[in-house]
């Protein structure tokens, strides 16, 4: 799977911000957690969560053949 089919939105979750699939996890505070120079290891040892989620903080550190202009 994706890494944007692991995020999904829902009004009745998080107030509609998108979450990390089936998790309460709001994409946007792992981002700042990983702009403010904390570590996946960090976050992962931090909070206990779950595997999936470290499934998904692994993927989107890896590059993207993406290019954006």
């Amino acid at each position: 799977m994706s890494l944007l089919g692991r995020i999904t939105t829902n009004p009745e979750i998080c107030h509609g911000k998108p979450v990390v699939r089936d998790l309460r996890y709001p994409v946007e505070m792992l981002l700042e957690l990983l702009a403010s120079g904390m570590t996946v290891a960090e976050i992962l040892g931090d909070a206990q969560l779950p595997r999936r989620l470290a499934t998904f903080l692994a993927d989107g550190k890896r590059p993207t053949r993406r290019t954006y202009r």
